[in-house]
């Protein structure tokens, strides 16, 4: 019997319509869940957070075993490198070009025509084998497409070193025999193996994929959960009763797949469950000037905060303060109450100057100053904005990194000139700590308040 190779696209289906984002031991599990019930390559969503992308990808490059681990490299050749840090440590790494070949999205989308869409093909696939033996070219919205077109880009794909193809009906409009038919198409042209990535917005994700085996492709992409997705507890029956009369079959394991689908998505959903729960608690925080000292306490471990009997004493003291000239305070207010009044510290880092340089060009780069019991420490780091950067280089300074829980910008004045206050949030050893800066630069202001809660973290510590 011939084997239908099944992609496992969770991880980027879940990325795209989720609303709330998956946690990095949410996503190394949906990677060991696909690998432990045979999909023969596990896809991870494209790249957004460089720096911590890159961590958690590694990770799960490293702990999938027996499955392909593939990931998209975008639109340029830095890209390809980055796609390829990732990865490269996987027994089995892929890199995927995704582009598309209808004329709406390269021309509205990319802003492109046919031959330059065709030339990017060939610089990217070109760069991605330079580092990787294993390319796969995805034609995204092919059933939009020309269908000479695609060929086209197909066997530019193929001509530049990749090692498979894939058709996508991300517009979900294809009936199974169409789909079947292009596919096929294509892979009378080619020489490499052709995949179907199919919709199921209209509810013929199954019928589809079922259609395009018989007709000959070689993979499917399938996906444990996800909106208008293959699901492959789905595949996995329906190859399983119609597989013997097609002559095909997959290595998924019926034994365990729904069972184990099941409890990782119950994990999933339990999580997310969870911090809706905690973000419903957040928004029902209203403090006013009838508050008592108990209840500012309260409301300070709905936002993570363990504060002391005179931490507590003085954001109380804060707030009636505050109650004077507004009704009431939210959540958010009362952060900021805690920042500004609460777990105060002797300055032990303290801010000399900074320096950061910014445009839509190129990345931001921040150079900052601190005095450290009379001892000068710089920094110098790159970022994806001038506070992003300013943030790293001032872990570079400290020589450590805290995981940023939250961070906040607003106004307190009005005009041109507003002075605007800015909440850090910091997580050490598991407990939250705020600072909080105000100046009229708000770069500054986030330096500030990242020093400040770095203060007394430093303080607590000691």
């Amino acid at each position: 019997m011939r084997k239908i190779y099944v992609s496992d696209i969770t991880l980027k289906a879940l990325a795209e319509d989720r609303y709330v984002a998956l946690l990095f031991r949410e996503k190394t599990a949906i990677a060991a869940c696909a690998d432990s019930i045979g999909a023969d390559a596990v896809e991870l969503a494209p790249i957004k957070s460089v720096r911590e992308d890159t961590i958690i990808y590694k990770t799960i490059a490293k702990n999938v075993q027996n499955a392909a681990v593939a990931i998209p490299v975008g639109f340029d050749v830095d890209g390809v490198n980055n796609a390829w840090e990732c990865v490269k440590e996987a027994n089995h790494p892929r890199l995927q070009i995704e582009l598309p070949t209808s004329t709406v999205q390269m021309e509205y989308v990319y802003h492109v025509k046919g031959e330059k869409m065709l030339a990017r093909i060939s610089e990217l696939v070109k760069a991605a084998k330079a580092l990787c033996e294993d390319v796969e070219f995805s034609a995204l919205d092919a059933t939009r497409a020309d269908d000479d077109f695609i060929i086209a880009a197909a066997k530019e794909a193929v001509a530049s070193g990749a090692t498979c193809v894939t058709v996508c009906d991300d517009a979900g409009i294809f009936m199974p025999e169409q789909i079947a038919a292009l596919a096929a198409k294509i892979k009378a042209e080619v020489s490499v193996p052709v995949y179907v990535r199919v919709s199921d917005a209209i509810n013929m994700a199954v019928a589809c994929a079922v259609a395009a085996a018989s007709a000959g492709v070689d993979g499917v992409k399938a996906a444990m959960a996800g909106a208008n997705v293959l699901s492959t507890g789905k595949l996995a029956d329906a190859i399983n009763v119609c597989g013997p009369t097609l002559g095909v079959c997959t290595e998924l394991n019926n034994t365990k797949l729904h069972a184990s689908i099941d409890d990782m998505l119950a994990s999933i959903n339990r999580d997310a469950d969870y911090e809706d729960a905690e973000i419903s608690d957040k928004k029902k925080i209203l403090l006013d000037s009838t508050s008592t000292i108990a209840q500012v306490a309260q409301s300070a471990k709905v936002l993570g905060y363990d504060l002391s009997d005179i931490d507590c004493g003085n954001v109380h003291k804060a707030l009636m303060q505050v109650c004077e000239k507004k009704d009431s305070l939210g959540y958010k207010e009362l952060d900021a109450l805690i920042a500004s009044t609460a777990m105060q510290a002797p300055s032990t880092y303290h801010l000399e100057n900074y320096t950061t340089t910014s445009s839509n060009a190129t990345g931001a780069m921040t150079q900052i100053t601190l005095k450290c019991n009379g001892d000068i420490i710089r920094g110098v780091s790159v970022g994806e904005g001038p506070i992003d950067s300013a943030f790293r280089a001032i872990e570079q300074c400290v020589g450590y990194h805290y995981e940023l829980d939250d961070f906040q910008v607003q106004s307190v004045t009005e005009g041109k000139e507003a002075l605007g206050s800015a909440v850090v949030r910091l997580r050490s050893n598991g407990r939250l700590f705020s600072g909080n800066g105000t100046s009229t630069d708000i770069v500054a202001a986030s330096i500030r308040a990242y020093v400040n809660a770095l203060n007394k973290i430093v303080y607590e510590e000691e």
